[in-house]
């Protein structure tokens, strides 16, 4: 059958020749634009996942910017710690000059005068867009990536750098927390520190027979021997051996070391100032071994007598406390107070050090000071006075304060003196280490932001990839598929232009 009103062939070529130029719509607009997905409509689950990745990539290029400020402050920072590291070593080569008696020690301590001065222009100076990374002691977080979870979350990462303080500032004693037993004294009596040293007493027996005695006495390490009679006569008593006994010992001229005898009672005092003086004995005549001494400092002996302890007196530092930013400690004698208020992660080394430091630098006469461990693993601040004035040591501690500067004491490092160039000697040592090690920190931290840095680099152009992946147009399929569309156009234009003559057929029937 055939209508004038419908036309079947008609509709379905037009149908035909839509679907075609639909097609051949999209193919150009994926060649135009370059991607198959370009929007919503194309492919929404495709198109979203895409927008997401798009979005983390725009954020590691954010991310790309702070490393690479990152890594310029940082840089900034270790050039500077490592000009600082110079110019102590610099001021070291000056303090070793003044360790000789016939040198200026006036011009000496002048060039370090400059050399210090130089170290606190380039702290000052060591600042990129106003961030100094080697003064004070708060962290600097460095934003180094985005980390996105599979419920799709974000969260941010950080590069913490901790800033390297190589100021020269006191730092200010704090009110919190009370930290006093963590320091304890050695002899809190007063006028415990002084010059007197300790002593021994060796008190010997009535009972012996002083003219067979002999053996070997030693004491601060030397000895000497006597033979039979030579302690006294088979009549002499325990008051002559005593006497020949401390003459013995003082004849021996060791630094420090003196005795004296008061009866039976042979009094040894050492004025070592950071050493203790061992006392032994083997042998003292026909009796056994030992039998002839009743008591040292009224301690039952044997062979082994024990050890004057060391003149200085000690601030002994707990090993099992911990020592946080802004805990400070205070030791005082004589009229004077001494702080070092500690910074973060520092230790009780630390701590004994930077009071250590703290005292060499007001340069007092007759004062000395060492640290070392006991035998326990535990820090002790040593101080010895040599001077006719008796003092007394105390030392609290305190939490809540703002840490002394990393190169606390260079300010009071002085060679005008013999015992100041020594103290200069050690403490520069520890200035010197500080350096080193905020340089070395600076180094790893900048080494590892750029590798960060580079590696944000890659993910970026991964994500990218995989992006184009999903979303771009396959151009060479594209090419190939507008080819077949521009025939299949031309085809249904032509079926739509045949479809359309048909119902011409129809007039002929009516002629």
């Amino acid at each position: 059958m055939s209508s004038i009103l419908t036309n079947t062939s008609a509709m379905v070529a037009l149908q035909t020749l839509k679907s075609i130029n639909s097609n051949l719509a999209k193919v150009q607009n994926e060649i135009s634009t370059g991607k198959a997905v370009a929007s919503a409509k194309d492919n929404a689950a495709v198109w979203a996942i895409s927008k997401v990745m798009e979005s983390d990539v725009q954020g590691f290029k954010g991310i790309a910017d702070s490393l690479s400020l990152g890594s310029s402050t940082i840089s900034v920072a270790r050039q500077a710690s490592e000009s600082v590291t110079d110019l102590l070593i610099e001021i070291k080569e000056k303090i070793v000059a003044a360790q000789e008696e016939n040198v200026d020690r006036g011009k000496i301590q002048t060039d370090i005068g400059f050399l210090r001065d130089q170290i606190k222009s380039v702290v000052g100076a060591a600042q990129f867009y106003g961030l100094n990374m080697i003064q004070g002691t708060d962290d600097v977080n460095i934003l180094s990536s985005l980390d996105r979870a599979s419920d799709g979350s974000v969260t941010a990462s950080n590069i913490t750098v901790n800033r390297q303080d190589l100021t020269s500032g006191a730092g200010v004693y704090g009110s919190g927390t009370v930290l006093t037993p963590n320091a304890t004294v050695s002899d809190t009596a007063a006028n415990a520190l002084n010059n007197q040293g300790n002593t021994a007493e060796i008190t010997l027996t009535a009972a012996a027979d002083y003219s067979t005695a002999a053996g070997t006495f030693s004491v601060g390490g030397v000895s000497f021997s006597f033979a039979a009679g030579e302690l006294g006569g088979a009549t002499d008593d325990q008051d002559v051996a005593a006497g020949i006994l401390a003459g013995r010992i003082n004849a021996l001229g060791i630094e420090g070391i003196s005795a004296s005898a008061t009866g039976a009672v042979v009094e040894i005092t050492s004025a070592r100032a950071f050493e203790g003086a061992a006392v032994e004995i083997s042998g003292l005549g026909g009796a056994a071994a030992g039998t002839e001494i009743t008591a040292l400092n009224g301690d039952p002996v044997n062979l082994t007598l024990g050890e004057i302890a060391e003149r200085a007196q000690n601030v002994t530092f707990d090993p099992a406390a911990a020592v946080n930013d802004g805990d400070g400690y205070r030791v005082s004698f004589g009229g004077n107070t001494f702080t070092y208020v500690a910074g973060p992660g520092q230790s009780m080394e630390d701590v004994a050090r930077g009071l250590k430091t703290a005292i060499d630098g007001e340069g007092l006469d007759g004062i000395t000071t060492r640290v070392a461990q006991d035998s326990a693993g535990a820090w002790q601040l040593k101080i010895d006075n040599d001077t006719v004035t008796d003092m007394t040591l105390a030392a609290v501690g305190n939490a809540g304060g703002t840490a002394s500067g990393g190169l606390f004491g260079l300010d009071g490092i002085d060679v005008s003196t013999t015992a100041q160039a020594a103290s200069a000697l050690d403490n520069i040592e520890g200035m010197i280490n500080r350096a080193i090690e905020a340089s070395a920190d600076f180094g790893s931290a900048q080494k590892r932001i750029d590798i960060q840095n580079d590696f944000v680099g890659k993910l970026s152009d991964a994500l990218k990839a995989g992006i184009g992946t999903m979303v771009d147009a396959d151009m060479e399929e594209a090419s190939a598929r507008l080819q077949a569309l521009q025939v299949q156009q031309q085809l249904g234009i032509q079926a739509l232009s045949i479809a359309n003559q048909s119902p011409q057929s129809i007039l002929s029937l009516f002629r």
